[in-house]
């Protein structure tokens, strides 16, 4: 049947290729060329006849037979070439017009078959893709598709003949390689499976992620039938441990036995996971099923905890797992994939149970040690339980570090924050319920590592966006940071990365809510009085961050003596802190006149404003001539600058190149209000050619 479709479908192609050539004869300028043209189209028609005639019941092919008495003819034996032009075009919007029709019905019987497929009816999948076949022969999608339904059937060769037939199709659809490739790799044709993924990345070189991910699976999947063949011939040689292996796996097959029968069976299995080979024979002679289906063990994982016995079995089949799993990725992957034991692990995590939770928790480390154990976890564990178990941890001080340790390592993964990102009215709780323990009584690396975790994904705006829109999470926060404040010897560790957490919050906007950005403003105004370093520069960004959002809260820092602590970060902070306190200065000049004037107060000469100005950080530069601008309101300010070269700096920095369009802007209306405060500045501004450079920096005024 193939064989046919194939030769019809050639014979089409070749007679519309003849078909074309001969209408461009026809329209020769050449009479000869003319004449032998319709000399042809004759013995075509005639053909034509004969094989609609013979043929018409076994080609699947459809064609088109325009027979002499259609088209007009001048003289007997004669053909009239634009007649014969018009048939072919008549015919032409016929056939389009019948490929139309069989669109819509090939459209509609795919959707079918996707329906079917997605249930997991591979077989209608199959019989309907194969009717939209009967209507469109080179729909290349239903091909692919039909492959990937016989697939899920095991039929490998059956998938191979339609993804043939689709690259005839389009031979560089990719779509057709992946599932070629995929065929190929169940048939344990390893080198052709490769060769389809390469082809993939001929085609389309920024698949490389996908395509790597692809070849990957081929080698691991060859390297587990290397080692199975290894493991035989090892076992048909009589080695003593691989004979051993097998024994005690039909010894644990036996049902019905007490638990310490299983139990002690499974310890000595344990011991024998010493070489590759003896973990390939445990994944061949069906370790895992026979471990994971046994009645007794399995109500041993339900009960653990309430009987001694019972928790030695799970302890020993956890040892065993690790076992059996170290350095032999296709055992990993069996027992990952599996749902039972997918959803077993994480549970086992959280258990009440000291050893099972620890050993279970070795477990998951060993498989997060590589890449495809890491791919495994990600691809078929229910991660927010998987979150919950190792947040769990936090109450375990001895374990607490490794399982922060391993969320943080997780954390690192794209993977894992498109999962957060997809997932995070699931997984806030788990992390709200973080922020509520009392360091005191927690271990604060641990805590301090899992806060981490939250602030670095918090730096991702919608992840930002959904915390900052959870009331349970900031209030969290608030009592996180004052149960910090009380003991800030033992929590300010703790109270640094929290405000880190913080200041990431705080870069959204608006910020959702202004009594809960008044409370935090408050603590963080206390903080300014703290001795350490960095909890100072992080309370300080976070006020840089909310002064703004409230005159209220601008306020309240002037009145608890804000303007003087950020001139003291000015004088003695590192480059951050001074971006803060310049910010802050800046929002707080610009709204009350006081703060203008405590700032000229603290700052004669306006010596640490002016040096800000040479600055190569630009935004401490354009928050300086900012604030700058803003003293300039003050009466008598501008005067005190009459004998330094202020208007030379600002004039620079108004018509330079600078990224930060606030500082060519800021600069601008520094100058400005300088000029408009003390009218001597004026001269200097025309002798230094300044109006022309301020009428440039207009094109930085956005309408509002």
């Amino acid at each position: 049947m193939a064989e046919d479709q194939e030769r019809d479908l050639q014979k089409f192609l070749k007679d519309v290729d003849e078909i074309t050539s001969l209408i461009q004869d026809m329209n020769s300028d050449d009479p000869t060329v003319q004449e032998k043209a319709v000399l042809e189209t004759e013995k075509r028609l005639q053909f034509m006849e004969e094989d609609q005639e013979e043929d018409q019941c076994r080609t699947t092919l459809n064609k088109t037979v325009i027979s002499p008495p259609q088209a007009p003819t001048q003289e007997a034996g004669e053909i009239n070439s634009e007649a014969f032009l018009a048939c072919v075009e008549k015919d032409a919007k016929e056939r389009a017009k019948r490929r139309r029709e069989n669109q819509v019905l090939a459209h509609a019987l795919k959707e079918q078959g996707n329906e079917a497929f997605v249930k997991g009816d591979f077989e209608t999948a199959i019989v309907r893709y194969s009717e939209g076949l009967e209507k469109l022969k080179d729909m290349k999608v239903l091909y692919t598709n039909r492959a990937q339904a016989y697939i899920k059937l095991g039929d490998y060769q059956k998938a191979l003949v339609d993804c043939d037939w689709a690259l005839k199709c389009d031979e560089k659809y990719t779509k057709a390689y992946f599932h070629m490739g995929k065929a190929h790799l169940a048939l344990k044709n390893y080198g052709r499976s490769r060769e389809c993924y390469k082809k993939i990345l001929e085609i389309n070189p920024q698949l490389q992620t996908q395509v790597q991910e692809y070849l990957n699976q081929v080698d691991l999947r060859e390297r587990a039938d290397l080692q199975e063949k290894e493991a035989r011939a090892l076992l048909d040689s009589g080695k003593n441990t691989a004979v051993t292996t097998k024994n005690l796996l039909e010894t644990l097959s036996k049902p019905n036995q007490i638990p310490l029968f299983y139990a002690g069976g499974i310890e000595i299995l344990t011991e024998m996971m010493q070489d590759c080979a003896e973990r390939t024979l445990f994944r061949t002679h069906n370790g895992f099923s026979i471990i994971s289906d046994n009645k007794v063990i399995r109500r041993c994982f339900s009960t653990a905890g309430t009987d001694a016995v019972e928790e030695t079995v799970c302890v020993s089949v956890l040892k065993l797992w690790q076992a059996v799993c170290r350095d032999n990725e296709e055992n990993q992957r069996l027992l990952v994939m599996d749902p039972d034991r997918g959803r077993l692990l994480p549970s086992l995590l959280a258990s009440e149970v000291p050893a099972v939770r620890q050993q279970s928790l070795a477990l998951l480390l060993q498989l997060t040690q590589t890449e495809n154990g890491r791919s495994l976890i990600f691809s078929h564990l229910d991660l927010t339980r998987l979150l919950e178990a190792l947040v769990s941890f936090l109450d375990f001080p001895d374990k607490a570090s490794t399982a922060m340790g391993l969320l943080t390592g997780l954390a690192l993964e794209e993977r894992f924050r498109a999962w957060f990102q997809a997932n995070l009215p699931a997984a806030l709780p788990a992390l709200t319920g973080v922020l509520k323990r009392d360091p005191k009584v927690t271990s604060p690396s641990a805590l301090c590592q899992c806060i981490a975790i939250m602030g670095d994904l918090s730096a991702e705006p919608a992840a930002r966006k959904h915390m900052a829109a959870c009331e349970e999470f900031e209030e969290a926060c608030l009592g996180l940071m004052a149960r910090c404040e009380e003991d800030m010897d033992l929590s300010r560790d703790v109270m640094y990365t929290l405000l880190g957490l913080m200041m990431n919050l705080c870069l959204q906007t608006p910020l959702v809510s202004e009594v809960w950005t008044m409370q935090v403003s408050r603590r963080c105004l206390s903080l300014l009085n703290s001795q350490d370093g960095g909890v100072l520069t992080r309370a300080a960004g976070i006020l840089s961050r909310t002064l703004s959002s409230s005159l209220k809260i601008v306020e309240e820092a002037l009145r608890a003596g804000v303007v003087k602590k950020m001139i003291k970060f000015l004088k003695t902070g590192g480059q951050m802190a001074s971006r803060y306190a310049v910010k802050s200065l800046a929002i707080c000049t610009n709204s009350y006149h006081e703060a203008r004037e405590e700032v000229i107060r603290l700052d004669k000469k306006f010596s640490i404003l002016m040096k800000l100005l040479h600055s190569e950080d630009e935004v401490l530069v354009g928050n300086a001539a900012l604030c700058l601008g803003n003293c300039m309101e003050v009466p008598g300010a501008a005067s005190s600058l009459l004998k330094t070269d202020l208007v030379q700096v600002l004039l620079k920095l108004a018509g330079g190149d600078a990224q930060q369009t606030a500082v060519q802007l800021n600069a601008g209306i520094a100058l400005g209000k300088l000029c408009t405060a003390e009218p001597r500045f004026v001269a200097q501004l025309r002798e230094l050619h300044g109006i022309e450079i301020l009428n440039s920096t207009m094109k930085y005024i956005k309408d509002p």
